[in-house]
């Protein structure tokens, strides 16, 4: 897996990924920013989020659940002082579908968790990583 990030001006990045893909990063102003992109921490949260999610939704339509949406909210803080890393990390589901099983929307978030999700995982060696849910029928 690779990535190239390229400075466009004052701490503005654009970020390509080894599939072709683009995003803009940027800081806030009183860094030297304009504020045209996430910041890259915002990214990595971005990325945590975007693979637990991608893992739920896939055990449970594996799993023949009838699911129509997935919703991960995902809050964190950080360190004081430098490094800043983030030290708390929850992410709270909204699964939607028609009669989905609780039991096994927990059971895929945490499959999720402990096996798959290699960005959970990875940042769960800084950070407390927290999950809850709810259902919502359609």
């Amino acid at each position: 897996m690779k990535a190239r990030i390229k400075l466009i001006e004052g701490v503005c990045f654009a970020g390509e990924t080894g599939s072709g893909h683009a995003v803009v990063m940027d800081g806030p102003p009183d860094s030297g920013g304009r504020n045209l992109g996430p910041r890259p921490m915002e990214m990595l949260l971005l990325g945590l989020g975007g693979c637990t999610s991608f893992d739920v939704v896939h055990i449970l339509r594996k799993g023949r659940q009838d699911i129509r949406d997935c919703v991960a909210e995902v809050e964190a803080r950080r360190a004081e002082t430098d490094p800043k890393v983030f030290t708390r990390i929850h992410v709270h589901f909204v699964v939607t579908g028609k009669n989905l099983d609780p039991k096994r929307v927990d059971q895929a978030i945490r499959l999720s968790a402990e096996k798959y999700c290699s960005a959970s995982i990875m940042l769960g060696k800084a950070a407390q990583i927290t999950h809850d849910f709810e259902v919502r029928d359609s």
